[in-house]
């Protein structure tokens, strides 16, 4: 618990003066907590209902942007939403990565996740715990959803390629809004009519059919951890370097080439970040559930 003890200081004594990103934006958060919550057992669902609040209406994927909401109010959360790399170092180490501007430790994406594990863990230990457990659980389901996005594991020099300015067809955006927003919103207006609901059917398709054969390895985990986030921000940045990156400069203009190459690459991470925070909570929720509230 030495680890989480630290950790929890270090998030309440520290403000985070950093660029602010929001991966895969509000529509993108959804969509991995849609797939999330078929593939959840029945003790993990009755907790996670547990824990939502009154608004969220009994629909888990509601909360799942709630980090992004807050990003005024709880500025020392600020670094947990991404990993930065070292420029042009295509794999993830922990030791190296995972701090923040200042250089403390364990403030990155998995750092958080690994956090917020260990105090949803603590829900059928102690139902009175320390820590406030609805949040915890935002904060997770968030997370995961960031970790699998690959411009949140990204270069240190252009910021996860947040300064790298590029045109969206004919708009201005950046490398990184591209990643969490134009992809997807594009591939809404062009293939689903807007219908986002379509389009999470699309996935959850592709998880039964096309998928598959892979969904088994998506959930096995080959670290020592709960979380097993290590390794999904080590594929985030191989992505990042062999999709996101690839054949951009600074005032490139990416169109349809870039756009349906990469369109792919999003939608599977969609569906592993779901598939993976309900095996997740489903570990962390597999023995008799309490009742928080």
């Amino acid at each position: 618990m030495g680890l989480l003890l630290l950790f929890h200081v270090v998030l309440v004594a520290m403000v985070a003066s950093v660029p602010c990103t929001h991966a895969w934006g509000k529509d993108g958060h959804y969509m991995v907590c849609k797939v999330a919550e078929q593939y959840l057992t029945r003790k993990a669902s009755r907790a996670v209902m547990d824990l939502l609040p009154e608004e969220a209406e009994g629909e888990f994927a509601s909360v799942c942007s709630w980090a992004d909401q807050v990003r005024f109010r709880y500025r020392w959360a600020s670094p947990l939403h991404y990993i930065n790399t070292p420029a042009g170092v295509c794999n993830f180490d922990y030791e190296r990565d995972c701090h923040n501007s200042k250089g403390q430790q364990h403030m990155c994406v998995v750092g958080a996740i690994n956090n917020f594990t260990m105090q949803l863990q603590t829900y059928y230990e102690d139902p009175s715990s320390e820590y406030n457990l609805p949040e915890s659980l935002k904060f997770l389901a968030h997370f995961m959803g960031d970790v699998h996005q690959p411009m949140h594991v990204g270069f240190d020099n252009d910021e996860g390629g947040n300064t790298i300015a590029v045109h969206w067809y004919r708009r201005k955006s950046n490398l990184h809004h591209v990643w969490d927003v134009n992809i997807l919103e594009t591939a809404k207006r062009k293939f689903y009519d807007n219908d986002l609901t379509s389009m999470i059917d699309a996935i959850r398709t592709n998880i039964t059919d096309e998928w598959s054969d892979e969904v088994d390895e998506w959930k096995t985990c080959p670290e020592k951890s709960m979380a097993c986030a290590d390794g999904y921000a080590s594929e985030s940045i191989q992505l990042a370097c062999d999709y996101a990156y690839k054949d951009v400069d600074q005032g490139s203009t990416l169109e349809d080439d870039y756009f349906l190459s990469r369109l792919p690459v999003i939608e599977k991470r969609i569906a592993q970040a779901g598939v993976r925070l309900a095996t997740l909570l489903n570990r962390i929720f597999s023995r008799k559930v309490a009742q928080y509230k």
